[in-house]
C-alpha cells in the first residue's frame, strides 16, 4: 500500500471546502474491516514502540516521536487518544492536553509552555492541541497584531526543525470535519446526559466563527507544512477511518526509524554461567 503519510500530506495552498471530510483515502474496505484490522495494527505498534523505548532507556538513540492533533471542537482529538494512543504501552507515552494559557504562561513567549512537554528520547508524545492554537485563535480572535501572527509561523517552523534535528519525528494531524458534522456531534452531547460534561457553551461562540477558523487553518497548514514536518489532513467524519489512518501512520513512523535492539552492555555468557550456579 502507498505510504499513508505521503497520501495524506499536504503542501502549498489548500482549500478545505474541497476536501470531503467523509473520504477514506488509502482504505477500500468497510467500517467492519477497519475495526477488524485495528488490533493487528496495535500489536505491531506495541512491538515498534518497545524497540524505541528500549533504545531510549539504553541511551542508544536520540529518536522520539511527537503526534500533534489539531482540529475544530468535536473533531475527535479525545477519541483518537482513546483508540490510538490506547494501543501502545503507557510507560512509553506522554500525553499533553493544552488548554487556554494560564496567567503565568501569558507572561512568556507562546512556545514557553510547549518546550517542557516535548518527548524525551525513546518516548512517544501526543499533543492534544498545540503551539498552533496561538496562530489559530490568535488570528481569528485578533488577540495579537497581524505582524506577530506572521512571526509565529516562522518561529513554529524553526522550533519544529530544531526538534527534528535533535532526533525527533513529527506526525502532525489535522482532523478534518464539516460544519454539519460538528452540529450533529454537539447535538448528540446535548441529547445525552452522559455527555454533558463534554459540552461547553463557548463551543457555540467558536462555531459562529467557523469560516474564519477554516481560513486560519488553511493558512497555518500552508505556512507550516514543511519537508521536515508536513501536515496531514485526516478526514474525520468517519471515526473508524480516523482511528485507522492515524494508527497506520504512527506504525509507518515507528517502523521508519530503523532501530535495532540495543546490544548488551555486559558479558552475556558470564551472566549465564553465574545464573547456572545459583
Amino acid at each position: 500500500m502507498t505510504d499513508l503519510r505521503s497520501l495524506l500530506a499536504t503542501t502549498g495552498p489548500i482549500d478545505l471546502s474541497t476536501r470531503p471530510a467523509d473520504d477514506t483515502p488509502g482504505f477500500e474496505g468497510t467500517k467492519k474491516d477497519a475495526l477488524r484490522l485495528l488490533p493487528g495494527i496495535g500489536e505491531r505498534l506495541m512491538d515498534s514502540q518497545e524497540l524505541l523505548f528500549a533504545n531510549g532507556r539504553a541511551g542508544t538513540t536520540d529518536r522520539k516521536v511527537l503526534i500533534l492533533l489539531q482540529g475544530m471542537d468535536t473533531s475527535g482529538k479525545g477519541g483518537t487518544l482513546r483508540h490510538v494512543a490506547g494501543l501502545v504501552d503507557p510507560q512509553g507515552l506522554k500525553i499533553t492536553a493544552f488548554k487556554a494559557p494560564t496567567e503565568e504562561e501569558r507572561q512568556h513567549d507562546f512556545l514557553w509552555r510547549i518546550r517542557p512537554q516535548l518527548p524525551e528520547p525513546g518516548m512517544i508524545g501526543v499533543f492534544d492541541r498545540s503551539q498552533y492554537e496561538d496562530v489559530l485563535i490568535g488570528r481569528v480572535r485578533q488577540l495579537v497584531p497581524a505582524e506577530e501572527i506572521e512571526r509565529r509561523y516562522d518561529e513554529i517552523n524553526a522550533f519544529e526543525k530544531e526538534f527534528v534535528d535533535g532526533g525527533g519525528v513529527l506526525l502532525k494531524c489535522f482532523l478534518h470535519i464539516s460544519a454539519d458534522d460538528q452540529k450533529e456531534r454537539l447535538g448528540e452531547r446535548l441529547d445525552d446526559p452522559t455527555k454533558y460534561w463534554k459540552y461547553n457553551a463557548g463551543d457555540l461562540d467558536e462555531r459562529a466563527l467557523w469560516p474564519q477558523y477554516q481560513k486560519a487553518y488553511e493558512i497555518a497548514l500552508e505556512r507550516c507544512s514543511t519537508e521536515h514536518a508536513p501536515w496531514h489532513v485526516v478526514p474525520a467524519s468517519r471515526k473508524w477511518y480516523r482511528n485507522w489512518a492515524i494508527a497506520t501512520m504512527l506504525g509507518e513512523t515507528l517502523e521508519g526509524l530503523g532501530l535495532d535492539w540495543p546490544a548488551a552492555d555486559f558479558d552475556v555468557e558470564e551472566q549465564k554461567r553465574r545464573l547456572a550456579t545459583m
